[in-house]
């Protein structure tokens, strides 16, 4: 695959979340932090925003007139769109032995507040073409910098998410385990794990969760707990398929055949598997002794599923 390259045009930092970032001439970027002094730097995986200029040329030829730092963002960059890329591309700042690398962790966000921007002009580009990094090798930046691109490699690990659905572990009235206990798991057989969250039963949060991990940090795979049951609060399958692209019945179904073989209570679970874009969701029950067993049923034949997902693997046949 050819190199990419391109140049920081500009580098905006605001001490304070909310509100528009001013350029500045150059920044420190400090490992797993984000930039010195910004507002948004923190252990977590939004450390430094980036838009491409042309999306941003693109937007003022249509009357916006903003300038830099406008949207929040903390680097333009020209001569790559970063929300083109995919998700765990890193990007190598600078010509010396010790470049500043950056990796892109998220692509837009959910835009919970409409700036002045989208009230003036009835959209902003931001939420759709934000991309969002975190700072693998730290070191100053100027503005006019070149950098390159490096595309994730095609064996590095499977990338998953853990989502609980809990009204009460989700208030702090009981812990929860069974995220926990998934995530352990899932390490222990080679995943990355990128995210634990904790949630209530609710099906609009449910559903944004699963586009947010699915769409934006492009995970490889979901792993649900809670919510499968026969209450009426449960209500995770009906989120999973409203946001589906495709079904993938089989896993589920081996899931409760399994189950059966333990106890014929899981004849009343009714968690689906399912496929949004490249990433496979799959429900399982909420108790961390069911997810313990469930990973364990499913995980051994996973694999190949997810790397035709990723476009590893075309040929599903086996050899004679």
């Amino acid at each position: 695959m050819d190199t990419i390259t391109g140049r920081i045009r500009a580098i905006c930092v605001s001490e304070k979340r909310g509100v528009e970032k001013k350029e500045v001439g150059s920044a420190v970027l400090i490992e797993g932090e984000g930039i010195q002094g910004d507002a948004h730097a923190g252990k977590w995986h939004r450390q430094v925003s980036t838009l491409s200029g042309f999306r941003i040329d693109d937007f003022n030829r249509r009357g916006a007139n903003v300038e830099s730092g406008a949207f929040g963002e903390n680097l333009i960059i020209d001569g790559v769109d970063p929300s083109t890329l995919p998700v765990g591309s890193v990007f190598c700042i600078g010509d010396g032995e010790h470049p500043v690398r950056l990796r892109i962790t998220q692509k837009g966000k959910e835009c919970h507040t409409h700036c002045t921007i989208y009230k003036r002009m009835g959209e902003c580009i931001m939420p759709r073409q934000g991309t969002f990094m975190e700072v693998l090798a730290g070191g100053t930046i100027k503005k006019g910098d070149t950098f390159s691109v490096i595309y994730p490699e095609p064996d590095r690990p499977f990338r998953a998410a853990v989502v609980v659905m809990s009204d009460k572990a989700s208030t702090g009235k009981r812990e929860d385990l069974s995220g926990p206990k998934a995530a352990e798991i899932l390490v222990q057989n080679g995943y990355e794990v990128i995210e634990t969250v904790v949630i209530p039963d609710e099906i609009g949060r449910i559903r944004a969760e699963l586009i947010r991990l699915s769409d934006g940090r492009e995970a490889d795979l979901i792993i649900t707990s809670g919510g499968t049951g026969f209450s009426s609060r449960d209500c995770t399958p009906e989120a999973t398929l409203e946001i589906a692209e495709r079904s993938a019945p089989g896993i589920a179904e081996y899931i409760r055949m399994k189950s059966m073989e333990i106890t014929d209570r899981a004849m009343l679970t009714r968690g689906a598997s399912v496929i949004r874009g490249n990433t496979l969701i799959v429900n399982l029950p909420g108790s961390p002794k069911a997810v313990e067993e469930c990973l364990g049923f499913i995980l051994g034949g996973l694999e190949h599923g997810l790397r035709v997902l990723r476009g590893g693997v075309s040929e599903c046949a086996r050899p004679d």
